[in-house]
């Protein structure tokens, strides 16, 4: 007998976890092992940045700095590793929505009921974040053939590589938009003493370096809006959050692991990620989240190792 032969004829006893509190120390987990990490790290950073005699702007936040300098293959490993591993989290989240359908065949049956009309309750709501029904809307979307595990996952998310165009084309036009104002909005926070000097790059001018920061923005786009929007929003609607809360909980979350580049970068990122939740909830997508977010750091890393020391509105350090 297969192991789901023998998961669907045994279903848990009543007094195992409740399915409330499983979801909520799984999402704490992810957050622990990713970007609530991250934040944690973002605070201490900003402390230490409070805490020097010079002033917020003479201060330098470093995006993509290199790991191994005057040895450029050795530096390339360690971009390269860096990379794959901070996406491990998002593997993680993926393989945790497929597994989703076995679960709700775990549940008793009023509580897997009450799962899925909370989901379609959200779903039909705002659009978005928990879908057609909170556990079985992956088990349906994992039973689809010709598909790699991981992708049947995110696609619950909305995140589905056969329908790449209108994702790009709305990706685009959010990038342009945030884009613009994003960039103003910097250039103040800097000039008013809030902000660090933000440098997207400082890595060494050898041949892999512009593929390595396309890949690094890529990298946290995926990363970010799959955890911080998609999953993080889908665990909040399941646990019963109101659309408010969970906006205002992944808002907070996108700001505090940018706090290390200072108060411009903790609010500028909380703004931008209002209007993310706000996107998914209306689209459903979490795709045209990632094409933005990709767009608007590959502007800024391979804007800024162009035009740096070319452009005096641009700052230096």
């Amino acid at each position: 007998m297969s192991e789901q032969h023998v998961v669907d004829a045994a279903p848990p006893a009543g007094g195992g976890p409740a399915p409330r509190r499983i979801l909520r120390d799984e999402t704490l987990l992810v957050l622990a092992l990713s970007l609530g990490a991250s934040g944690v790290s973002a605070l201490i950073s900003f402390i230490g940045a409070l805490t020097r005699p010079a002033a917020l702007k003479q201060q330098a936040a470093t995006l993509n700095g290199s790991y191994a300098p005057g040895r450029p293959w050795l530096d390339l490993a360690w971009q390269l590793f860096g990379i794959a591993t901070a996406l491990v989290p998002v593997a993680l989240v993926a393989h945790l929505l497929l597994r989703e359908g076995g679960w709700a065949r775990m549940l008793p049956g009023s509580l897997s009921r009450g799962g899925a009309e909370a989901g379609s309750a959200v779903g039909s709501g705002a659009g978005a974040g928990a879908g057609a029904g909170a556990w079985a809307a992956v088990g349906t979307a994992g039973s689809a053939a010709g598909s790699a595990p991981g992708a049947r996952g995110l696609r619950v998310l909305g995140f589905d590589r056969t329908r790449p165009w209108p994702d790009l084309g709305r990706g685009a036009l959010v990038a342009a938009g945030i884009g613009s104002a994003g960039l103003v909005f910097y250039l103040v926070a800097r000039a008013s003493g809030f902000n660090l000097t933000v440098v997207p790059e400082s890595l060494p001018d050898v041949w892999w370096k512009y593929p390595v920061l396309i890949l690094s923005a890529i990298q946290n786009s995926v990363l970010e809006e799959v955890i911080v929007v998609g999953y993080l929003l889908r665990r909040l609607d399941q646990l019963g959050w109101s659309a408010r809360s969970s906006l205002a909980a992944s808002a907070v979350l996108r700001g505090s692991y940018h706090l290390y580049q200072g108060i411009g970068g903790f609010i500028g990122n909380m703004v931008m990620g209002v209007v993310f939740v706000w996107l998914y909830r209306r689209w459903g997508r979490v795709g045209p989240l990632v094409v933005a977010h990709a767009l608007l750091d590959i502007v800024a890393f391979v804007g800024y190792g162009l035009l740096a020391g070319k452009v005096g509105w641009l700052p230096t350090v």
